[in-house]
This record gives C-alpha cells, sequence and structure tokens, in this order.
C-alpha cells in the first residue's frame, strides 16, 4: 500500500452527488463496503493480479446505503495484488467485484507497484481534486 496526501483528505461530500462526480471519470464503489464506510476505486491495471486507486470514505451523517448520506474522505492510496497464475482462471469477472477474486488468496497482498504506475496513481489524485474541489 503506498498512501498518496491530498487536500481531499477531512473534505465531506453527499455520497451520491460524490458518486455521480467519480462515475464518468472511472471510480466505482469497491465490493469492500460496510454501512458506515467504503472506498471508490480505481482500477489502473490487472495484469498479473490488480492494481487499484482507492479513495476511503466515512459516513459522517447517515449510513451509506440511505440516500443523502455524508462521508468524509480518506487519505487515497495505491493498492496490489498478486495472484498465482492458473488458479481459479474461471473466477474472473467483468463486474468489479469479481476483479478482487473471492476464489482465491492474493499470493502477495501488497505488492510492489512498477513507478509507472506511482506516478500514474499521483497523476489520478490531482485529478481526483481537481474534479472535487473545482468551485
Amino acid at each position: 500500500m503506498i498512501e498518496i496526501p491530498s487536500e481531499l483528505e477531512g473534505k465531506s461530500f453527499d455520497l451520491y452527488k460524490l458518486e455521480q462526480k467519480l462515475k464518468p471519470i472511472g471510480y466505482v464503489i469497491g465490493g469492500n463496503w460496510d454501512y458506515d464506510k467504503g472506498y471508490f476505486d480505481y482500477k489502473i491495471d490487472n495484469e498479473e493480479g490488480y492494481q487499484f486507486l482507492r479513495l476511503p470514505f466515512h459516513a459522517i451523517d447517515g449510513m451509506l446505503d440511505v440516500r443523502g448520506c455524508t462521508v468524509e474522505l480518506g487519505r487515497p492510496f495505491l493498492l496490489s495484488h498478486l495472484y498465482e497464475a492458473g488458479l481459479d482462471d474461471h473466477a474472473h469477472t467483468a463486474v468489479i467485484s469479481g476483479s478482487f477474486n473471492q476464489f482465491s488468496e492474493p499470493t502477495e497482498k501488497d505488492a510492489e507497484f512498477p513507478e509507472e504506475y506511482i506516478r500514474h496513481g499521483k497523476s489520478l489524485v490531482k485529478e481526483l481534486e481537481a474534479v472535487l474541489l473545482k468551485s
């Protein structure tokens, strides 16, 4: 995991409106959410496992599954998991939750990130700041 400091940390947004801004630029709410916290995920690559920019958030007013919920953003981070080749090839689907391969454990839960992905992740955070913090 590689944290990327951002001006977004601590900022609050209506979850529905936030989702409407992030979906068009490639973000989805990851499958690993609860009623009070979750993540927006941007898939960077899935060559040998998956690499994501993850934007954490937690509810500060309401529950995530209720309209009108306000969330506070946390520090974005890069996440990389590598899977053993050949295991559960049948488990791949186009649905984002399928990207998290529920049938096999990652061989490396916090795999190395190539420098190009780190640069790309930092540029994605700058794009997020531009989209979400513009007046």
